[in-house]
């Protein structure tokens, strides 16, 4: 495995990023601390939830137009960021291993213990395949990842939704600046809908999404030393219209101060004050289309679910 992670790495980040969010008005935290183990299981519950469709979407087209995109993107080196359990991911090594010419996946992750493990099976299952693993953060690391010829960059879940318009836009420009003649890169996006919709997705109705939520809360403790009881923050999740993303939420239940140890942090919580722990943005075709070409990029193919719900776009650089 390729490390450019360490766990010192990750936990002078999370200091970083705690004292930032809490020290701010409006409180914010970044969604990537949500995923310890518990927060990871707690995330592969929520895609089987029925409220929560984007998972079966996003897995219905790799189903669908797998053998496209692998003929398409006539891909050598699949390399995934934020590749998780690759699940999905087994989709298109099937229909590029049948295509012949994939050689290398390149999984990237920041759990270096979790890639290990997920990377360790897909190697088994896929003999002929070489499988090199890398711990990193693909917002920091994309210049440090393996080049090669006719890569296929998935960055799939509508995982770009987490960004702001200006940090995605960035990051797609500086991943667009690493790909040469030949490479493409596979994006999934959720798509605009109605509102009720959205916001059940992530408010399911047995609670799962609300845990998870909450479940930074018990990192922060962990890690930091902190004195949060999540139980006493409710889950919150809206939909802004004008943004057109879904905002997750911790909303404080009573006048409250949280001791954070390892920061030396002493942070208060007046009753209803919110937190916000995640955007989840949605698009339209047309502005995706103009995000991609702001960042270098165009879409050379674009493919939907039965029901019009997400998408999945074959974009190349410019």
């Amino acid at each position: 495995m390729d490390r450019f992670l360490t766990a010192d790495d990750l936990d002078k980040a999370l200091r970083e990023d705690v004292r930032a969010g809490l020290t701010t008005d409006p409180k914010v935290l970044p969604p990537k601390w949500f995923y310890d183990e518990r927060g990871s299981a707690l995330f592969e519950e929520i895609t089987r939830l029925p409220e929560y469709y984007p998972t079966r979407r996003e897995r219905e087209i790799l189903t669908d137009q797998a053998a496209e995109i692998a003929a398409l993107s006539g891909a050598e080196t699949l390399l995934e960021l934020g590749a998780g359990s690759g699940e999905k991911t087994r989709l298109l090594l099937d229909a590029l291993s049948s295509a012949g010419t994939l050689r290398e996946y390149v999984p990237v992750d920041v759990s270096g213990d979790f890639l290990a493990a997920a990377a360790g099976q897909i190697a088994r299952d896929y003999p002929a395949l070489t499988v090199r693993p890398v711990a990193a953060d693909y917002e920091q690391h994309l210049h440090l990842l393996p080049a090669g010829r006719n890569r296929l960059v998935a960055f799939l879940g509508g995982t770009i939704g987490n960004m702001p318009p200006a940090a995605r836009i960035g990051f797609l420009a500086r991943l667009a600046a690493t790909m040469s003649e030949g490479d493409a890169l596979l994006l999934g996006v959720d798509l605009v809908k109605g509102e009720q919709r959205l916001v059940r997705a992530y408010d399911d109705a047995a609670g799962v999404t609300a845990e998870f939520n909450r479940n930074v809360l018990h990192v922060i403790n962990r890690e930091l030393a902190a004195d949060f009881v999540p139980a006493a923050f409710e889950h919150v999740a809206l939909w802004n219209a004008a943004d057109e993303w879904i905002e997750m939420r911790l909303r404080s239940i009573m006048d409250q101060s949280v001791r954070i140890d390892r920061l030396d942090l002493e942070v208060g919580f007046a009753a209803g004050e919110e937190m916000r722990t995640e955007i989840s943005a949605k698009f339209r075709p047309d502005r995706l289309t103009a995000e991609l070409g702001a960042a270098g990029l165009f879409p050379a193919a674009r493919w939907t679910d039965r029901a019009g719900d997400f998408s999945v776009v074959l974009a190349r650089p410019v």
